[in-house]
């Protein structure tokens, strides 16, 4: 796991965003084609609208989601609220190039099965995707994998329903889907994360965090997010 320890959450959003920018460019130029999947959160939001207006290869760009809580279009409590809010808004995507989590359907699991199948058709089987953005729960969870919920334990499916959490079920990506990636790109911003910051660091497989891959992964976190780290590794 690398670490960059940035000086406040601005900071931390528009180093995710040149990071994002920079594995683009290689993808594209590469592979023709990039593939990353997003997660929610303040200041993603912010690092999304600095990529927004990044010089990158756009036309190679597939957009899909981490997760996603299962409530009405619109809602201000979807992740694809803000994506569409802060990225799609202003970068020039198709709207073929961005696959949102099937969350309205009226058969979740069927659902969830066909945001499979638009993985493995984008990024191959298995999955490779380009870069996975997660951010960081002051509970350990990342993604909608969150502590107690038997999603955590599905490892025959890249995409499932936990349970409800903060009120909603969610749809998510699963440890197999994230785990395959080129790139985790951890956000992690305010003092309330610290705890669980330094668990992650450490690979502490008890907080859901703790059982993504660290091979490929970099954090970026603030000072505030930080202050525990007194020996970064």
């Amino acid at each position: 796991m690398q670490l960059e320890i940035l000086a406040d959450a601005e900071a931390a959003a528009v180093r995710g965003a040149q990071v994002i920018a920079a594995d683009a460019r290689s993808a594209v130029a590469a592979r023709g084609r990039f593939v990353m999947a997003l997660s929610g959160g303040r200041t993603p939001w912010a690092m999304l609208r600095y990529l927004a207006d990044a010089d990158l290869p756009w036309g190679g760009v597939d957009v899909l989601q981490v997760d996603e809580r299962i409530a009405p279009a619109g809602d201000p409590q979807r992740n694809l609220t803000h994506l569409r809010a802060n990225l799609l808004e202003y970068a020039p995507l198709r709207p073929d190039q961005v696959h949102a989590m099937p969350v309205e359907a009226p058969d979740l699991e069927a659902a969830a099965a066909h945001y499979a199948a638009t993985l493995t058709d984008l990024a191959g089987s298995p999955p490779v995707i380009d870069l996975v953005h997660l951010g960081l729960g002051a509970d350990g969870h990342a993604a909608s994998l969150v502590p107690g919920d038997p999603v955590l334990e599905v490892s025959d499916a890249l995409v499932a329903l936990a349970g409800p959490y903060q009120g909603l079920r969610r749809m998510t990506l699963t440890y197999p889907a994230i785990n395959g990636a080129r790139r985790v790109l951890w956000l992690a911003t305010g003092a309330e994360k610290a705890f669980m910051l330094e668990r992650l660091r450490d690979g502490d497989r008890s907080i859901p965090a703790g059982r993504v891959a660290q091979v490929r992964a970099l954090v970026l976190a603030d000072r505030e997010a930080a202050w525990k780290l007194a020996a970064p590794h």
